[in-house]
């Protein structure tokens, strides 16, 4: 083999590669999301059995569409780490995967087709590639829609994959004569040598289908024989894992353990399969293992090695779940579950206690979403993504309480309520909502701030100091909209919607500053997009805040006809409400006003630069503390 020959063979590989990541990715699109839903709605069963069955076969049919294993199981990996699915869910899911990753290697088998009438000569890769190929660039061409462009996508990615597998079994095809490349290629059938070659080939290209196929390539030379096939590939499941195990980098335990589940299936696979068979041949013998194999055959031992282990160790995923957690040190148990446990179905024939639960539940979610507002707000300027999984682990515990909790109270017998206890009822009821949203509202801020880091942006510093003292309003709203919600303190509860009024001013008169600014040249445009967005965010984390204390001042003022959404907590014109009102705006909106009309001033903090309308207010800050 010269020189030309080894360039020809790795663009043989380099296209097979691409003509399977093509083929694939343009599945993935012409399915839409439907793929990902598919695994994203899949629940257990009642009989536990037929949901790992259920699992086992999605997993299979997924992989089986896409192409890859990997690319299941790393979606699989980010649905755990975003609470959608269950540990326990996923692995059959995993297993099942194995099996379908086969897919590609029954396709090659085309070409052990032979070549005696025009049809079976058209149904060989190196005949059908190129019609492949062409009818997807006429489509690809000729139709603007989305769809068709991913159609012709999947016809040519499969004929690259075909004309890549041809370039290879040419290159292999001189060996055929050469002794020395026989010599060579029988050292494999030590099992250790094959499974080595297998597992690093494999770990090299990250892909067990496109291993496996230069293997179905090189049995064009008549060199592989059973004996050399059987530990390449039992290599090949092993080597596969290492995409895996990068794909669960960053995720929290529960995903990584998806990670785990992959490689303890390949692994026991590989030493059940090799004690087995290298067992019988040690001693019984196997005389088909001198046989030559072909495509077919290859394929065959593929997808009998992952079938069988499948089958085998499927009945046992639980008992894998358990192995990966103590591998990992982490509990089957989900954060969060020991405070749902208190919405106990035995305690609804107690209303008043059921509800006592759910009021406990809600406070101890408020308490999630505030230090979710804390985490997130500090990553705009302190970005650190190891924590994005503390941010994802409490905002998966609101999603579940926002769930757990409107189920559950709507089963209270409200006719053994007190005429308060239905109106907590209704408080509950109204305020889980924007409990969640806000919750929403924090990893959207989280996101922002990844993004900050990721492109490198910066604020100008009457921006950064805009958005602090935005920060610090819509922080004691949420603080005291919490606290309203429970101490049923009516008092605060009307403190939140002047404060939600003042951060709304306040965004406004940010935004006005940022556009003077950028006028002016002073800060650039991808900044602005993201001070917008994080203003955005809190200033609908206070209007949220604002309707949880609508629900509180209902409450305690026991008027069941009070209208939360067009009435006002207080009268609007009274002297205490303006008080309130130029005590908040002297607060947060004069300081950013007086800043940005001395901004030319230098080493003058924005406090010692309020106006004399904020001056003048000091008395009244005294009356008050945050």
């Amino acid at each position: 083999m010269n020189v030309i020959s080894i360039i020809r063979l790795f663009g043989g590989v380099g296209l097979f590669l691409f003509g399977m990541s093509l083929m694939g990715s343009s599945l993935e699109k012409l399915a839409g999301s439907g793929l990902e839903k598919i695994l994203e709605t899949l629940t257990t069963s009642k009989k536990k059995g037929v949901g790992a069955i259920k699992g086992w076969a999605l997993g299979t049919g997924v992989t089986g569409i896409i192409q890859s294993s990997a690319a299941t199981t790393i979606m699989l990996i980010g649905f755990v780490n975003a609470g959608i699915m269950t540990l326990s869910q996923s692995i059959p899911v995993v297993f099942g995967a194995n099996v379908g990753s086969t897919v590609t290697a029954q396709i090659l088998r085309l070409g052990d087709l032979g070549s005696g009438t025009i049809i079976l000569q058209l149904l060989k890769p190196s005949s059908f590639a190129p019609m492949l190929i062409t009818a997807g660039a006429v489509m690809f061409f000729s139709k603007k829609k989305r769809k068709m462009r991913d159609v012709a996508g999947i016809l040519i990615g499969l004929g690259i994959l075909f004309y890549g597998m041809t370039i290879m079994e040419e290159v292999f095809a001189p060996l055929k004569e050469s002794e020395t490349f026989r010599n060579f290629f029988t050292s494999f059938e030590n099992p250790l040598v094959g499974i080595l070659t297998g597992t690093i080939l494999t770990a090299i290209i990250q892909s067990s289908s496109a291993s496996v196929g230069i293997l179905q390539a090189l049995s064009a030379t008549g060199s592989v024989t059973y004996g050399i096939a059987v530990p390449i590939i039992i290599g090949q499941n092993i080597g596969k894992c290492f995409t895996i195990i990068l794909g669960g980098i960053g995720a929290n335990k529960k995903a990584k353990r998806v990670s785990a589940s992959y490689l303890i299936f390949n692994i026991i696979g590989a030493v059940v399969y090799s004690l087995i068979i290298y067992g019988i041949y040690y001693t019984v013998g196997i005389p088909q293992f001198s046989n030559v194999v072909n495509r077919g055959d290859i394929a065959n031992v593929h997808l009998a090695f992952n079938l069988i282990m499948s089958i085998v160790l499927l009945p046992f995923s639980g008992k894998v779940a358990k192995l990966t957690g103590k591998m990992l040190k982490d509990s089957d148990a989900t954060p969060g579950d020991n405070e749902l446990q208190k919405l106990d179905s035995m305690l609804l024939k107690t209303p008043g206690i059921a509800l006592k639960q759910c009021a406990d539940v809600i406070n101890v979610m408020s308490e999630k979403i505030l230090e979710n507002f804390r985490i997130a707000t500090e990553l705009i300027h302190n970005y650190d993504s190891s924590v994005f999984s503390k941010l994802e682990e409490n905002e998966n515990f609101v999603d579940r309480c926002e769930t757990a909790l409107s189920s559950y109270i709507v089963r209270i017998d409200r006719k053994r309520l007190t005429a308060d206890d239905k109106l907590q009822v209704s408080e509950i009821l109204n305020s889980i909502g924007d409990f969640e949203r806000i919750g929403d509202y924090c990893m959207n801020i989280a996101y922002v701030a990844r993004s900050i880091n990721e492109d490198k942006i910066t604020f100008s510093q009457a921006g950064e100091d805009e958005l602090e003292k935005m920060r610090k309003a819509a922080k004691y709203t949420l603080q005291t909209a919490i606290t309203s919600f429970a101490e049923s303190d009516g008092d605060k509860a009307v403190r939140v919607e002047i404060l939600s009024n003042t951060i709304n001013k306040l965004k406004e008169i940010i935004k006005t500053n940022h556009i003077e600014r950028l006028q002016d040249g002073k800060c650039g445009v991808e900044g602005g997009a993201m001070l917008f967005d994080i203003t955005n965010s809190y200033e609908r984390i206070a209007a949220h805040s604002a309707n949880i204390a609508m629900h509180v001042v209902k409450r305690v003022k026991a008027d069941s006809d009070f209208d939360e959404m067009h009435g006002h907590m207080s009268d609007m014109n009274s002297e205490e409400t303006k008080a309130l009102q130029e005590y908040y705006s002297g607060k947060y909106i004069d300081p950013i006003i007086s800043y940005n009309d001395n901004s030319d001033e230098e080493n003058v903090p924005p406090v010692e630069k309020s106006s004399k309308k904020s001056g003048a207010k000091k008395k009244k800050k005294k009356k008050e503390k945050e």
